[in-house]
């Protein structure tokens, strides 16, 4: 089974690697008067490592939310 985890992850690395090499242009990216230009590769990095970050939060808050209505 080690071996098909593996596989997997050599697979998306490679997406991953080609989907950078792909999208070297540059994006306009601004939030409020915050505007920056940067490789859309960065930019879809750096929402997906946010959505993982704040994803993972909730789902730790909503856990402790239950496991406390629980009395666990």
């Amino acid at each position: 089974m080690r071996w098909v985890y593996l596989a997997i992850v050599i697979v998306f690395v490679a997406a991953i690697v080609v989907f950078a090499v792909q999208n070297t242009g540059s994006a306009d990216v601004g939030f409020l008067s915050f505007a920056v230009s940067a490789p859309v590769a960065l930019i879809v990095a750096v929402a997906y490592v946010l959505g993982a970050a704040t994803g993972g939060s909730l789902y730790a808050v909503l856990r402790r939310s239950v496991q406390g209505s629980r009395g666990l």
